[in-house]
Parts: C-alpha cells; structure tokens; sequence
C-alpha cells in the first residue's frame, strides 16, 4: 500500500468516510464514536477539514440530529454539543499534519514500553511503545524528551511530544519525532501529529520534523475527554 492510500485508510477507519464524498461538510455515522479510543475513552465527535470538504463523524443514532444544524461548519459546531447532547461540551479546531518524508537525521531515543520504570507519568498512557531521549546513558541517565504513540489503526500513528524543562531549545523534540516517523513508515502507517493553532512550538518542531501544514483542521467537540 503506498503512503496515500494509508493516509486514506487511516481515516476511512478512523472517521468512517473518506475522502469528502462532496464538497463542503459531510457528516458520517461511526460505530467508532461510541468505542473506546487508543486511551480507553470514547470521543463522541472527531472530524477533518481539507481546503476543499471535510468529514464529521458522530455516533450512527446521532447523525439526523447533527445533519439538522446545516451544511456550515461553524454553524455546526455551535450546535453540536447541544445534538450530541452534551450541552456544556465545546467545539474545537487544530492543525491536522502528516509526513511521508521525515527530515533526515540521527536516531538518539530509545523505544520503550510504557511500564518502564524509567519514564515520566505523561508517557505511561499511550498504546504503543514510546521513545524516549536521554541525557547520559538509558541505564541511569535523565529524561530529555518523549514521544508517545496514540495508535488509533493500523494505518494512523499520531504522535505526541513534550521535552522535559532545562533541555528545550537543543533539537530533541525535532529529531525523536523524526525518529519515530520513520518507524512509523517502516511499520506501514503513516505518522500523524496534530496541535492547536496557538501552539507555535509544536508547528516550528513539526515543520523542522518534516510535517507540513497543508490546511487540512482536525475537528472535535471536548470538555470531558483528553484529546
């Protein structure tokens, strides 16, 4: 399978349509809606917006009612807490990124399971292995930075990075992301890495790591679930 069609896959599975069957918002019925996601929580709404269409999946018994808000996203996302009857539950936009071609670079983490001793609390609820950066050796050394897993198929890795205070600023963010791509890749997924708008670190790692913003959003309603 090349690169794009498990892009296409991936969101076929994770959304239950795709690509846009037409132009402007179509919304779905996924079964997925209502299953537990790669951290044990179910998220009642998630969606991805292109230039050209996007995708909103709801749970099947939901999709007359959000069908009723209208064709415009926003509009629909004002509404979509009250449809899912989840009325104090906010609708919300990130930056939707993949990569086929991470930036070259030097593989310095270490891939652990997320029962390793070692590891910081924020890295232990992934569903995959993470990897994970030290300073000095990885019997004894300190924690640099991390990256986890949130395996949501087997063609959608996304991926989610934090370095530790007093070792930001030395490239460790950019080149463990690399590094897990190209596991990601190798493993025949495509790597995902999504963030808010607002986040202007988290965009400068993924542009150094070979994550282009091509206007795609990644949308969902949030106020009970991490994301």
């Amino acid at each position: 399978m090349d690169l794009d069609d498990r892009l296409t896959a991936h969101l076929r599975s994770w959304l239950g349509a795709w690509p846009p069957p037409t132009a402007g918002l179509t919304v779905v019925g996924s079964e997925r809606r209502t299953q537990p996601g790669w951290d044990g929580t179910a998220r009642p709404a998630t969606g991805v917006s292109t230039p050209t269409g996007a995708v909103l999946s709801v749970a099947p018994d939901r999709v007359e009612a959000v069908r009723a808000l209208g064709d415009d996203l926003d509009a629909v996302g004002h509404g979509l807490g009250r449809a899912l009857d989840l009325p104090t539950w906010r609708f919300g936009r990130g930056i939707f990124r993949w990569s086929t071609a991470p930036t070259p670079g030097d593989d310095p983490g270490v891939w652990l399971p997320t029962d390793d001793p070692r590891l910081p609390e924020w890295l232990r609820p992934f569903n995959g292995d993470v990897l994970v950066g030290f300073d000095g050796a990885p019997a004894d050394g300190v924690v640099t930075a991390g990256v986890g897993r949130k395996i949501h198929d087997a063609y959608g890795h996304e991926l989610a990075v934090v370095t530790e205070p007093g070792f930001q600023g030395r490239g460790w963010a950019r080149q463990l992301v690399t590094q897990a791509a190209r596991r990601i890749l190798a493993d025949g997924a495509v790597p995902t890495y999504l963030h808010a708008p607002s986040n202007h670190a988290s965009a400068r790692t993924a542009v150094a790591s070979g994550f282009p913003d091509v206007g795609w959003e990644i949308l969902g309603l949030f106020g009970g679930a991490p994301g």
